[in-house]
């Protein structure tokens, strides 16, 4: 690209706020905390420009009683703990249908074993250490918080052998017995864990999904396309997956409702925010 197109700068909170808040600043595309999107907008609120926040997440998953277990599975465990679940559209909590709850529970605990966790520069390594200590820190205690309201972790995390003296590494866990009292399936977790509760059907997924102060993006697990659409029109969600999550495509907007944001990236409606529209109105005299 022409020089000086793209820059990077490393900045703390407080002088990153003077940039955006700059007069020459048009556009503000920020990910981060819903905290620092609320600042990010007082600070750029004596401009009129616009801005794409994308803020928190707390992705759910709907298993329905006819999807293909074994894919399902497999796809939702690298969902869930792909990049320590240190991603936006991580699956961070699953809705299982009755039906097929034991065996998903069974064969999710058996994938999740698969992970070799430890130091990420050596190549056997497919599951590293979370970004810092004090998001490992609330992370413990939020599971700490689920367990001691009743729920149960399935993960023997003595068959992981990692570096325990740094406190960055987490196992990969799963917990059952869970609800929505539990800040661990409503609060944005950011880590490799992931809550799992059994539903009746599709009308109490939805309720649960819906559920949340965030939308970034949910998905459905069935062969049924008529039931993912009529699910995907109620789930207050920026995007809607079937058999399929923890996924971008440049074609279609990548958007948030609630808390999680306003605005989007990717697809040409989030092209037409950084251009300015200009009308010409050209009369020949005869």
């Amino acid at each position: 690209m022409p020089k000086d197109v793209f820059n990077y700068l490393h900045l703390n909170h407080e002088d990153g706020l003077k940039v955006v808040s700059d007069k020459r600043i048009n556009f503000v595309s920020f990910t981060g905390s819903v905290k620092a999107g609320y600042d990010v907008q007082r600070a750029t609120h004596t401009k009129f420009i616009d801005m794409a926040l994308e803020l928190g997440g707390k992705d759910p998953a709907y298993a329905r009683h006819d999807c293909d277990l074994e894919k399902t599975v497999e796809n939702l465990v690298d969902g869930s703990f792909f990049n320590s679940g240190q991603s936006c559209c991580a699956i961070e909590r699953i809705y299982v249908d009755e039906k097929i709850y034991n065996n998903f529970i069974e064969l999710f605990a058996s994938k999740a074993y698969d992970y070799k966790l430890g130091n990420p520069l050596e190549k056997e390594t497919n599951l590293g250490p979370v970004v810092k200590l004090s998001a490992a820190n609330f992370i413990h205690k939020q599971m700490e918080d689920a367990i001691n309201k009743g729920a149960k972790k399935i993960i023997d995390e003595n068959k992981f052998n990692f570096p325990k003296e740094h406190k960055n590494y987490m196992v990969p866990q799963v917990l059952i017995n869970v609800n929505h009292k539990m800040g661990f399936m409503t609060e944005e977790t950011f880590g490799p864990c992931v809550g799992i509760m059994k539903v009746n059907d599709e009308n109490e997924a939805i309720k649960l999904m819906n559920d949340s102060p965030y939308g970034l993006t949910a998905s459905i697990w069935t062969k049924d396309l008529e039931i993912a659409e009529k699910v995907g029109s109620q789930v207050q969600t920026g995007t809607f997956f079937m058999n399929r999550c923890d996924y971008l495509d440049p074609a279609l907007s990548w958007t948030g409702v609630k808390e999680t944001g306003k605005g989007c990236s990717l697809s040409e409606i989030a092209y037409e925010k950084l251009t300015a529209p200009k009308s010409f109105h050209l009369r020949k005299e005869q």
